[in-house]
């Protein structure tokens, strides 16, 4: 029997971004888990010690949808790492402000992060990794920049329960 798929001409670089992406997601899921954070809880933490930022920009960096942003920052909140409080330049802006333990738990998760982005490009070859990071960087800031707007919107891959 013959098979009448068509035949690839370029190599599925979907398959391969998707499938890197996914499992490097996975390691750092686990990973951080280890201090009791989830990625996005890493992401807002991070960036809101970077400057003051209200939920709505916060939630614009990490990608997260308004409610998604509003169980992350209550978690945080719960676990004494970050608060709610209203802007110093807006006063109906309310900003997240991290405590001080938030800072120390957001410094530990960042060289966790870093360890497992290292632990990624570390199994590469030297040559093999900065040209990896060079291709990337040119694709994110060029070519594969800007999402593009479609009927039908593209969905993001369900974490599957174990």
């Amino acid at each position: 029997m013959t098979s009448m798929a068509p035949g690839r001409t370029k190599p599925d670089l979907s398959f391969l971004l998707d499938r890197t992406s996914h499992v490097l997601r996975t390691r750092m899921t686990a990973a951080l888990a280890e201090i009791g954070l989830t990625p996005r809880m890493h992401c807002v933490l991070v960036h809101a010690l970077a400057e003051e930022r209200t939920q709505i920009q916060l939630a614009e960096i990490g990608d997260m949808d308004k409610t998604t942003m509003v169980v992350t920052v209550d978690a945080l909140e719960k676990a004494g790492l970050a608060e709610r409080r209203p802007s110093s330049t807006d006063r109906r802006a309310r900003i997240i402000a991290v405590t001080e333990e938030g800072a120390r738990v957001a410094a530990r998760s960042q060289e966790i992060a870093d360890g497992v982005h290292a632990a990624a490009l570390d199994s590469l070859p030297a040559d093999q990794s900065e040209a990896l990071l060079r291709a990337l960087n040119t694709l994110v800031s060029g070519h594969l920049g800007t999402p593009v707007e479609s009927p039908q919107p593209a969905r993001r891959v369900r974490q599957r329960k174990k």
